[in-house]
């Protein structure tokens, strides 16, 4: 059996980094809702991350997004993370946005378009030394919609190619980072639509380069879990974005839609040994928030993941062990309800009483008038948005 301090030990390594972009406007395709107090630049992005790491006390990173968090002086925006609590994280490239990329990025036939994409990675760099990040992050929805558009060996081809390029531009301190999406906007085919296919090309690449999971990025019915042990195993789960989707990639709270599957991942993660910084697994959030507050909607996706990290922590791993060798199906099953059924919240608010944070960070953010005193001094300028 697991011991509470055992657990809040765990619990005290525990961090979760923020994106930029769910502090900014989105909506859907049809439509951008706009909120009073809503960031207008970076800066403000990151003093609203900070509010969400002042109450929770386990999100201290934030990630930037290159064009969307461009500056004239990053060395001055790191400083003003570290002004209000946090340090700038992950900075993630942009390949979906430009007209030259219609037909793909790091993919594309022109090799005109391919040497534009990797220069944008170069770019991304200067922002790491700037900003002392020491991860590049890399999603590109390159793939085609009709068969026949172009050959698919080619692409991966091209692919290897570019990557190889992407990776020589890092520092010796610095690793990439590679994301998989199985659909979206590609139809047809994605270039990387899987976790095989990223791992593959990190391989390819070296030891600095390792596979991004996110939670929204499979089809109906996918055992997350199975694919997080994979990559432990081999060693190349890099890094780990946390949303929760009822389709597709909705990018709603996560643990909103079913916190029992968030439950089964980070039992996995616990069971490997991963929630250790040492690990090299950086566990973040890539959502963005349509209809509710945004700092609230991280707060409690934050407080979700902690919930269910500590829920896993608490299975007794002996007694789980002891019933699997035994063949004994319900008991094993019964372990890991018993824990899922747990009600941490008590634990989890001593757990931040202990660091001096109030026992609910929800509470505290609503009462601190942030939301107020940003909607008031926000006024004039154009609004971050998702894409801009």
């Amino acid at each position: 059996m697991t011991s509470q301090e055992a657990v809040l030990t765990a619990l005290r390594r525990q961090t979760i980094e923020l994106p930029s972009w769910a502090f900014g406007n989105s909506g859907t395709r049809f439509k951008v809702f706009g909120t009073p107090g809503t960031p207008r630049d970076p800066f403000e992005k990151v003093s609203d991350a900070a509010q969400v790491h002042r109450y929770t006390g386990i999100a201290p990173r934030v990630s930037l997004h290159v064009p969307w968090d461009r500056v004239d002086d990053y060395g001055e925006l790191a400083a003003h993370a570290a002004d209000v609590g946090v340090s700038i994280g992950m900075v993630n490239s942009n390949l979906f946005q430009d007209d030259e990329y219609k037909f793909g990025s790091l993919t594309h036939p022109d090799p005109a378009v391919r040497a534009r994409a990797v220069a944008h990675h170069a770019e991304c760099v200067d922002v790491m030394r700037a900003t002392g990040s020491k991860e590049l992050k890399l999603w590109l929805p390159d793939g085609t919609n009709y068969p026949g558009q172009d050959d698919l060996r080619d692409r991966q081809d091209r692919l290897a190619e570019s990557l190889q390029q992407v990776y020589a531009l890092l520092d010796e301190d610095m690793r990439m980072v590679l994301e998989y999406k199985f659909f979206e906007p590609a139809f047809y085919h994605t270039d990387i639509p899987d976790w095989g296919t990223s791992l593959l090309h990190c391989m390819a690449l070296g030891d600095r380069a390792n596979v991004v999971l996110d939670t929204g990025h499979h089809a109906p019915g996918t055992n997350i879990e199975f694919i997080v042990v994979q990559l432990l195993r081999a060693g190349r789960l890099g890094a780990f974005d946390f949303n929760s989707r009822f389709y597709a990639d909705d990018d709603l709270m996560a643990g909103a839609a079913d916190p029992f599957q968030l439950f089964r991942i980070m039992y996995e993660i616990v069971r490997s040994d991963a929630l250790r910084p040492e690990s090299g697994v950086n566990f973040m959030l890539d959502q963005c928030h349509n209809v509710e507050e945004k700092i609230p909607g991280q707060i409690r996706s934050v407080t979700n993941v902690q919930q269910a990290t500590a829920k896993a922590l608490l299975v007794d791993r002996d007694a789980l062990r002891e019933a699997q060798r035994a063949g004994n199906v319900l008991a094993a099953n019964d372990v890991l309800m018993d824990a899922y059924a747990t009600d941490v919240r008590p634990l989890l608010a001593q757990l931040r009483e202990e660091t001096g944070l109030a026992p609910d960070p929800m509470a505290a953010y609503l009462a601190s008038g942030y939301a107020e005193r940003t909607a008031a001094d926000r006024v004039g300028g154009r609004q971050a948005g998702w894409g801009a």
